[in-house]
This record gives structure tokens, C-alpha cells and sequence, in this order.
């Protein structure tokens, strides 16, 4: 499907989730007037207004923070009720909060009625909407008909994921080449296309629907098709061209617009503005949050460092951040005050490659050991997240000495905000090997989301607690 089709689907998807908390409201507010439970339910208009409201709003957030109507046509039932529930249970702790938060007079009968309603529609509509948008997309979806530029294997391998979409209603006119080009006179793929002189394209224009003309050519013939780019211009065909010049990249790819001039950008990153200023406005939050709770915390610690052995309180550091830029790392210092100068003592216990995780180091205070197992050194970063320098979750900072020694696939793990924890912590943090910690950062930089964020601090909070994986 294409984005247009995409962000369309996803529109009437969210209106439905509207729909569906209604009704559901409705209905659980209905059943719970009508039982005798012994208490008297007592809800003002004002406050059904904001409770509905909002949840109907928490609801269709929670379903694109996870993503869920980008594939409600087309997953699997297991991935239906699994995101069914994840919504729910996001928008049902939401929920409770705002009552609990505003001290609303609602029933708990009444919450939990619209809780189990919302879920059972949610799950009946996307099961039923799973089987029965395509068949409607079929019958009375219009057709899109596209006609292809180019012959060769580029062409061909856009035709074939053209096809894929041919029970949505996209129909191939056929296949285009070039006066220079050697062409046969069809090409058959799952069906027999025909080849076209491009010189045919203004007439095929006039005496023909064509709703969009595809170009899939080497990239050193486009200069040679500009003609045929400002005839679908002047007619106002939508023209698309295809960019698999390196097809190897595995980067996503935007067009921006500098002035007059278009760019043509790979992201080998998260690029969507929005989202990460969602990501940072979290950030911000969260630290802000957990400063203020944790300070009196924060001072018994401070206090405890400084009276168990000599030395500053905080340890500082060189890191570095989002896109290789340096910055002041802080952590409470867990290890005796000339840590750094002995290094080379302990050197040769050091299990792993490039970066330092000695089990049991020598070097820790009697105090720091505790700290490094339950991470509470890594407290200070807090600030550091509030600063900008890191974000709540990311890829750990390294130290400018160990990244000069990455190999250039690792050095992609720089192109995100560094954090606090990461996918790394929550699978095993100190028991995992550099190539796997690597490894792990590049499968969080490329499937990143709000959602997984939450994910991950939401398991590291067990894990670090418990002290497993720390050495």
C-alpha cells in the first residue's frame, strides 16, 4: 500500500476507535445503572464528558504510538488480540490515572465494564475488518492504472511489487523504453505486459486513463527522459521515480526541499521530527521527574561516597554523544580516587574487546560495588539526559578511545541520542559480548518507536532492581 492509501487507512482505522470507545461507554454506563450493587452511582455530566474524551484520545494515541493501524488488513489473528490488548492495557492504565489523579466519582464497576467493553469491540472490529477491507477494496476501491518506464531489471523488479498490489486495484498499463534501449516486444511476469515506445506517451496521455507513470531506469538515462518527466508534469500525471541506484542501502529515504532545490535524503537513523521531539519531550519529563523524587536519595548516596573513601563525589568523563559530539558524562564514583592511573594493573582481566567490564574490579570501593550492581551510579546521568547530552534510552556513550577503535558498521550506534539503558540491559547488561551489544543498538536504531522506548525502561526497571547481569 502506499503512504497516500497508508495514512488514509490509518485515519478511518483511528475514527473507528473513536466510535468504538463510545459505544462502549455508552453501553458500560447503561449496564452499570442498572445494577444493585448496594451503591449509588453518581457521575456528572461534566465529568462523562472528560472521562470519554479523554480516553477516546488515549485510545487512537496508544494505537499509533504502537502502530497498530498500519497492519490491522492484513495481521495475523495472534497480532490482532496482542495489540487489541497492549492498546487497551496502555489506555486503560491512562484512564486510571485520570480518575484516580482528578479524583473523578466513578464507579470501579463502571471502569472496569468500559475497559472489557472497549477491548471486545476492538477485537470483534479488527477481526472482522482484517477479512473484510480487502474484499471491499477490491469491489469498490478505484482502480489506479500505472504505466512503467524502463525495461531492464529495475523495471522488472518494480512491476513485481507493483503486482502484489493488484487485488487493491493497481493495474500495470505496461512498460516503456527508450529510442537507445533494446526492448522486447512484451514481458511476462505473473502477467504479459506490453512494451510501448516512450515516444508514444504524449497520445497514450490523451486516449487513455493513466494515473501515474513509474520510472525505473539506470540512473545515468533520467537526464535523457527530462521531456518525458515535464509532459506527465504539464498533464499533471503523478510521476514517481525509482531510487534503488544503491541497493544496498538500507537507509530511509525522504525528499526535502532547500529553496528550489530537491533533496534526495537516506537516513540510516530515526529521522521524523515529531516523534523524536515526542522522545525528547519524554525525556525531559522523566528526568526532571525523577530528580525531584529521587533527590533526597540522591544526597544519602552523595553523602554515603564521600564518607566511605577519598576522592570527589561525582566521576566524570569524556563521552561521546549524538553524532560523535563530546560531552561531561557523570556517574557516582564507585571506584578508589586513582582509578584511571591503574588501569593498566587490571588490564589483563578484562574479558571483553574495545571497551572495560572487569568482573569484581579490584579497583571498587566497598560501596561502589553495591552501586555498580544495582546502576544506582548511573543516577547522575540523569542530568545529563535533562541537559540534552543523553536521552532515558539509547545506546550507551562511549569513550572517544573505544569508538576510534569501531568498525565502520558500529559507528552507526553514534547517529542516536546515547541513553541510559537500552535493549543491551534488558539482555543480560555486563553478561552480553561487545559484537552482541553492538548488534543489539543497530536492531534498536532501526525498529525505534515510542512504543519500544516504554518497552525497554518498563524491563529495566526489574532487571536493574535485581541486580542480575551487573558485574
Amino acid at each position: 500500500m502506499f503512504g497516500r492509501e497508508q495514512r488514509k487507512a490509518k485515519l478511518l482505522f483511528g475514527l473507528s476507535d473513536v466510535v468504538i470507545t463510545t459505544l462502549a461507554f455508552v453501553l458500560a454506563m447503561s449496564i452499570r445503572s442498572r445494577l444493585q450493587t448496594g451503591f449509588q452511582f453518581v457521575f456528572t455530566r461534566q465529568d462523562q464528558l472528560l472521562v470519554l474524551g479523554s480516553t477516546a484520545l488515549f485510545w487512537v494515541a496508544t494505537g499509533y504510538w504502537i502502530n497498530v493501524y498500519g497492519k490491522l488488513d492484513s495481521a495475523r489473528i495472534r497480532t490482532v488480540f496482542f495489540d487489541a490488548f497492549q492498546q487497551t492495557s496502555y489506555g486503560a492504565l491512562a484512564l486510571i490515572v485520570l480518575v484516580y489523579t482528578l479524583k473523578l466519582e466513578a464507579s470501579r464497576v463502571f471502569i472496569g465494564l468500559y475497559i472489557a467493553l472497549v477491548f471486545f469491540f476492538l477485537l470483534v472490529f479488527r477481526v472482522a475488518a482484517r477479512n473484510t477491507i480487502p474484499v471491499v477494496r477490491r469491489r469498490f476501491g478505484a482502480l489506479r492504472y500505472v504505466l512503467i518506464v524502463g525495461v531492464g531489471d529495475r523495471a522488472r523488479r518494480l512491476a513485481e511489487n507493483l503486482e502484489t498490489f493488484h487485488e487493491f486495484g493497481l493495474r500495470i498499463l505496461g512498460f516503456m523504453a527508450s529510442p537507445d534501449e533494446p526492448a522486447p516486444q512484451s514481458i511476462e511476469l505473473d502477467r504479459e505486459y506490453r512494451v510501448f515506445p516512450v515516444a508514444d506517451l504524449p497520445a497514450m496521455l490523451r486516449r487513455q486513463v493513466i494515473d501515474e507513470v513509474h520510472f525505473a531506469v539506470e540512473s545515468d538515462r533520467l537526464p535523457g527522459l527530462e521531456d518525458v518527466l515535464l509532459t506527465c508534469d504539464e498533464e499533471g500525471v503523478t510521476s514517481r521515480i525509482a531510487v534503488d541506484f544503491f541497493p544496498h542501502v538500507n537507509s530511509q529515504v525522504a525528499l526535502e526541499k532547500i529553496g528550489v532545490t530537491p533533496l534526495l535524503t537516506f537516513s540510516a537513523a530515526p529521522s521524523d521530527e515529531l516523534l523524536l521531539l515526542a522522545k525528547r519531550t519524554g525525556d525531559v519529563v522523566l528526568s526532571s521527574l525523577a530528580i525531584v523524587v529521587l533527590s533526597p536519595f540522591l544526597l544519602f548516596i552523595a553523602l554515603l561516597v564521600k564518607l566511605t573513601s577519598p576522592g570527589p563525589v561525582i566521576f566524570k568523563q569524556v563521552r561521546c554523544g549524538l553524532n560523535g559530539r563530546q560531552f561531561t558524562f557523570y556517574k557516582f564514583r564507585s571506584m578508589v580516587q586513582d582509578a584511571e592511573q591503574r588501569m593498566h594493573e587490571v588490564a589483563h582481566l578484562n574479558p571483553k574487546t574495545i571497551v572495560t567490564k572487569i568482573p569484581n574490579d579490584p579497583r571498587l570501593t566497598p560501596v561502589g560495588k553495591w552501586l555498580r550492581k544495582f546502576s544506582i551510579d548511573e543516577l547522575p546521568q540523569l542530568f545529563n539526559v535533562l541537559r540534552g547530552d543523553m536521552s532515558i534510552v539509547g545506546p550507551r556513550p562511549a569513550i572517544p578511545s573505544e569508538v576510534a577503535q569501531y568498525k565502520l558498521w558500529q559507528r552507526r550506534r553514534l547517529r542516536m541520542r546515547p541513553g541510559l539503558t537500552c535493549l543491551w540491559v534488558i539482555n543480560g547488561r555486563d553478561k552480553v559480548d561487545f559484537e552482541t551489544w553492538m548488534r543489539l543498538d543497530m536492531n534498536y536504531i532501526d525498529n525505534w518507536s515510542l512504543a519500544l522506548d516504554v518497552k525497554i525502561i518498563l524491563q529495566t526497571i526489574p532487571q536493574v532492581l535485581g541486580g542480575k547481569g551487573a558485574s
